[in-house]
C-alpha cells in the first residue's frame, strides 16, 4: 500500500510540477500589443505583432497641430523631402523589430525629433512598462513607456 501511495504522490508531484512550469512559462510571456505612452507623455504608440516581429505607429500626440502652420504636425525633421510632409499621426516608428529573447526585440527605430533611424532594443519590463532604447554604435539611450489607459 505504501508503494502504491508513493506512486500516486509521485504522479501528483509530476502533475503539480507540469502545472507550475506552465504557469511560469505563461508569466514570462507578457502581452506587448496595445497602446503605450512615451516617457515624456507627448505621444501614444500602438504596438502590435506583424511579420513575425512587432510594429509601432504613432496614434496620438499631445500637440497634434504644428504651431507654425496651424496644420496637423508632419515629419518635418525628415531629411527626405518626400517623407517630410507625411503626417505624424500614423507614422511608423519600428522597423524590422524581431524577437531576440523572451519579451525582447531588436531592429530599427525612427526618431522623429531628428529624422533618423537607429539600432534599437525593446523589452517588456513588466505588464505595464516597455523599455525602448536607441543606439549609436555602442552607446545606447532610452526611455520607459507605460501602458496607456
Amino acid at each position: 500500500m505504501a508503494c502504491r501511495l508513493a506512486g500516486v504522490g509521485a504522479a501528483l508531484g509530476a502533475v503539480f510540477a507540469a502545472v507550475l512550469a506552465a504557469g511560469v512559462a505563461c508569466a514570462q510571456t507578457l502581452e506587448l500589443s496595445g497602446v503605450w505612452l512615451t516617457q515624456q507623455g507627448d505621444a501614444k504608440v500602438r504596438v502590435s505583432k506583424c511579420s513575425g516581429g512587432i510594429c509601432g505607429v504613432i496614434v496620438w500626440l499631445r500637440e497634434p497641430m504644428d504651431s507654425a502652420t496651424g496644420k496637423p504636425a508632419t515629419d518635418s525633421k525628415n531629411p527626405n523631402p518626400a517623407l517630410a510632409s507625411r503626417p505624424m499621426i500614423g507614422l511608423p516608428l519600428f522597423s524590422s523589430m524581431q524577437p531576440v529573447g523572451p519579451n525582447r526585440w531588436s531592429g530599427q527605430i525612427y526618431n522623429a525629433d531628428d529624422g533618423k533611424m537607429y539600432a534599437s532594443h525593446i523589452s517588456l519590463v513588466g505588464a505595464e512598462q516597455l523599455r525602448v532604447e536607441g543606439c549609436v554604435g555602442a552607446i545606447c539611450g532610452g526611455e520607459t513607456w507605460t501602458r496607456a489607459r
